[in-house]
């Protein structure tokens, strides 16, 4: 929930310098490398962004304040005092386990924006104290029992913001509400939403969901958190308020002191007693009862009193009158509360669609097999929303867009389908394996041969010189082009190139020119590679030692076609002394 301006002053300590704040980031989370990309735009660079506008009242109490001295809070005295010291710094179970795993999820997905946990820790701990305000507890997948409702941003003391998601997450179809518990905007969910937890909804009423969600909202735009400014501004795309970036990185920072004890789930903050500098206001939710909303409740009349008989009854010693009870008000009815949808069914086959054959493709070519699955529930019927990852390996192949790893959404025909794959270079098998993303279900394996043209020609490329001075090297390097019949460019042929002597035999004690093996050592037969995807292979540096003469390269392919270089190390120059001066008698 976010900070009105006029509370900016509210807690002693949210008054730090800002320079010295800034200065310090980078103490806080590293030294940076370079940035990293992101998919996303960049919040931050947006001045309407309704994110980082007023949209609620954040706790910016900071981990080491008193709030009041109340029993069971940091700063509390007498008993209970240890157990408020863990609960200075504690996340609960649940909490820190989707921080820690969003964390590693953006570490895979966006290594640049090197994303620590105890940030996402410290955005949850000031907005909702990790899902626990009012009186909110996580089941056991880490949804809300009730969703955590900012105030209708209607423009009274915070931000005006339209309803953008017909009340599907907020319950309001006239103005949104910040939801859950990392507090986003439906409109930033439907941007940043994530699915942290596998199950193929993306609810921001989810602790797992909402904590990859504000990875992913905070890296955008290629922003990398061990960079001081970069930090500084994804924080403050999250609540425009210099109050607000000190207390999630004072949390932060405290996180990262290494003192988090993982408190039991059922712990949240009771609601009435709410944690200072977060108390509901009119525009708070409390009790998750929608602001605005909150039908009125009529007195019930109560029932006339009889007279008194003046005679004791045994219940009434004091001989005084019996008068009934006034019927309490009846209670009102709770508004209609949005209900999120319902979660899929887990997924729990995932079978191949096709006819399993196995692909084949030429070096350097497109697959006409693409990996295909089906993913079903566990009732047998396709499962639509379920994420597949594909990955291929082996043979330097990749997808068409140059990646080796890929995650597809199922349609509502239960089936994913990965793009084409490119046959690498290397001859041989290639294989694409497709997993359902948070189940630990059997692989589904596609395999694909790589195979190359059959070579007809060999050619030289340019004109490269033939000889070379003793001790040295040629020149140019010796290029080949393989070619098809009919013209075509072999892509992946492998190439040898040994050195003879003229008439064809081994130089005598292996003399003459050279290659250097992968070994650095000298080598007089070579496995030089293969032809790129135009069909041209360039051979390494040819070496010459101090024997001069006649010799032949031989430039072989697989299939035994060949291309011959005839070569010449010149003799080494005579060198004539040098006249010896004549003496010139003295007279």
């Amino acid at each position: 929930m976010k900070i009105l301006p006029t509370r900016a002053a509210s807690v002693s300590r949210q008054g730090l310098c800002t320079a010295l704040l800034v200065a310090s980031l980078t103490a806080a989370v590293g030294v940076s490398p370079p940035h990293n990309t992101a998919d996303a735009d960049d919040p931050a660079k947006d001045p309407k962004n309704p994110q980082g506008m007023p949209h609620g009242t954040p706790n910016l109490t900071l981990p080491d304040l008193r709030p009041n001295g109340r029993p069971g809070l940091p700063g509390a005295s007498g008993p209970g005092k240890e157990d408020a010291k863990d609960a200075a710094t504690g996340i609960p179970a649940t909490a820190l386990d989707a921080y820690r795993k969003a964390a590693q999820r953006a570490a895979a997905d966006m290594p640049g924006c090197h994303m620590p946990w105890e940030l996402i820790a410290g955005i949850g701990q000031v907005e909702t104290q990790h899902a626990t305000y009012n009186g909110a507890r996580m089941t056991a997948d880490g949804t809300t029992d009730k969703p955590i409702l900012g105030p209708q941003l209607d423009g009274n003391g915070f931000a005006t913001v339209k309803d953008t998601d017909q009340g599907l997450w907020d319950g309001d179809t006239v103005y949104d509400k910040a939801v859950g518990p990392t507090q986003f905007l439906p409109s930033t969910w439907a941007q940043y939403g994530a699915d942290g937890n596998g199950d193929g909804v993306k609810n921001p009423n989810n602790i797992y969901d909402a904590a990859l969600g504000t990875a992913k909202y905070l890296c955008a735009g290629g922003k990398d958190m061990n960079r001081a400014e970069d930090l500084d501004r994804a924080i403050l795309s999250y609540n425009n308020s210099r109050s607000y970036v000190n207390a999630v990185t004072e949390w932060m920072r405290a996180y990262q002191q290494g003192n988090v004890p993982s408190l039991p789930d059922r712990t949240g903050v009771p609601s009435g007693n709410t944690p200072s500098g977060n108390a509901p206001s009119r525009n708070t939710p409390s009790g998750n009862v929608p602001s605005g909303n909150t039908p009125s409740t009529k007195p019930q009349p109560s029932k006339p009193v009889p007279p008194s008989s003046g005679k004791p009854t045994p219940a009434d010693p004091g001989n005084k009158p019996t008068t009934p009870p006034t019927k309490p008000p009846t209670k009102p009815e709770e508004p209609h509360k949005p209900t999120p949808p319902t979660p899929p069914a887990q997924a729990s086959r995932l079978e191949r669609v096709g006819d399993g054959k196995t692909w084949e493709a030429n070096a350097g070519e497109t697959f006409k097999g693409r990996a295909r699955v089906l993913v079903k529930d566990k009732s047998g019927k396709p499962m639509a929303g379920a994420r597949v990852r594909f990955v291929v390996s082996d043979g330097g192949a990749a997808f068409t867009d140059g990646s080796t790893e890929l995650t597809v959404t199922t349609g509502k025909d239960g089936t994913a389908e990965a793009l084409p794959v490119v046959a690498g270079l290397k001859i041989g098998k290639v294989k694409v394996a497709a997993t359902v993303v948070g189940r630990d279900l059997p692989a589904v394996e596609f395999t694909g041969t790589v195979s190359v043209l059959a070579a007809d020609e060999v050619i030289v490329v340019g004109k490269p010189k033939l000889q070379a001075d003793p001790n040295g090297s040629f020149a140019d390097r010796f290029t080949v082009k393989v070619l098809t019949k009919d013209g075509k460019d072999v892509v992946g042929s492998a190439i040898t190139a040994s050195v003879t002597r003229e008439d064809g035999t081994t130089p005598a004690a292996k003399e003459g020119p050279y290659f250097k093996g992968p070994d650095g050592k000298r080598t007089w037969r070579l496995e030089a590679g293969t032809t790129d995807k135009d069909g041209v292979l360039a051979l390494p540096t040819l070496m010459t030692d101090e024997k001069s003469g006649s010799y032949v390269l031989n430039v072989t392919t697989a299939d035994g076609k060949t291309y011959v270089f005839r070569l010449t190390v010149k003799a080494p120059t005579a060198t004539l002394p040098s006249p010896t001066p004549t003496s010139k008698a003295t007279p």
